[in-house]
C-alpha cells in the first residue's frame, strides 16, 4: 500500500480494524491483571498468591507490547 499524496505521515503506523481492537483487548487484560494485583495487596495475599498474579502480569504485559 502507497501512501504518497495522502495526508498519513510516511512514517505512520497503520492498524486494521481488527488489528486495533486484538491490541485494545491486551491492553485492558494488563489492566485487569493490574487491578488483580492491587485487590490482592489490599486484601493481604501471601507472597506465594502475589507471585503468581506478578508473573501473569509480567505475561500479559510482554505480549500487549508488540504488534501482530
Amino acid at each position: 500500500m502507497s501512501l504518497k499524496d495522502t495526508v498519513v505521515a510516511d512514517d505512520a503506523v497503520v492498524l486494521t480494524e481488527a488489528e486495533a481492537g486484538a491490541a485494545a483487548d491486551r491492553a485492558f487484560g494488563v489492566r485487569c491483571a493490574a487491578e488483580d494485583v492491587a485487590t490482592a495487596v489490599a486484601e493481604g495475599a501471601d507472597a506465594a498468591e502475589l507471585a503468581e498474579l506478578c508473573d501473569r502480569l509480567v505475561t500479559l504485559a510482554k505480549d500487549a507490547e508488540r504488534l501482530r
